[in-house]
């Protein structure tokens, strides 16, 4: 409080309330601003009552840790962007690679490779195919290998799926006996990156887009 009396003792008489935000603002940013306010304290001070140079230490040591906090905001503001642009920076040779992830297919007719790990016990698989509502519209035999494979869209049948988006997974069977379940990952080219809320996210060619971290591998298309 007595910085800003001191700041309205050396105002002019024009000095209005707007002013004097804006001198308060600029002490969390302007280590040179306090030191004029305080020097305006003191030439302004009652020489029969000076004020107490412990009052000073304080308003300095005061100020100085603002000051301090407002740098240390500053510098990890620098730092985030840092490593934003590093990721990016990264990212872009991302572009134009395929990325293997847990994502739904947006199918337009084009053949999507799918990859999943069999059960050790199983003897067959089958590409499980499901629609947007979550209803199982497709069982295709697959290969019993870890090995990529190709779906191009069509059901059990030979028939190929309308236009749409679908979640794909893998049975594991043994003999009649289903042993388990599994997500399959799809392989798409990724045609974009970019930064959402300060997280990175990719799409992919079939237009699913997914934070760059769910990505589980790459490699260039043959």
């Amino acid at each position: 409080m007595e910085i800003l009396s001191a700041l309205q003792s050396a105002a002019t008489p024009a000095a209005v309330p707007e002013q004097q935000t804006s001198s308060i603002a600029s002490i969390t940013s302007d280590f040179d601003m306090f030191l004029r306010l305080l020097t305006t304290q003191m030439q302004n001070q009652d020489p029969l009552d000076p004020a107490d140079s412990t009052e000073y230490t304080a308003q300095l040591a005061t100020f100085s840790g603002v000051e301090q906090q407002v740098e240390t905001n500053n510098l990890l503001r620098d730092l985030q962007a840092s490593f934003a642009s590093m990721n990016m920076g990264q990212l872009s040779g991302w572009i134009g690679m395929e990325a293997r992830a847990e994502v739904p297919v947006n199918f337009t007719g084009q053949t999507t490779m799918v990859q999943v790990a069999p059960h050790a016990l199983a003897d067959r698989m089958e590409l499980i195919v499901r629609n947007a509502a979550g209803d199982v519209v497709a069982n295709v035999p697959a290969v019993l290998s870890d090995e990529p494979f190709a779906w191009n869209g069509e059901g059990g049948d030979g028939t190929p799926l309308p236009h749409d988006t679908y979640s794909l997974s893998v049975q594991s069977w043994s003999g009649e006996d289903i042993l388990e379940e599994r997500s399959a990952f799809v392989y798409g080219e990724i045609t974009e990156a970019q930064t959402l809320a300060g997280e990175v996210w990719v799409t992919m060619e079939n237009g699913v887009s997914l934070p760059a971290e769910n990505v589980q591998g790459l490699r260039r298309i043959p």
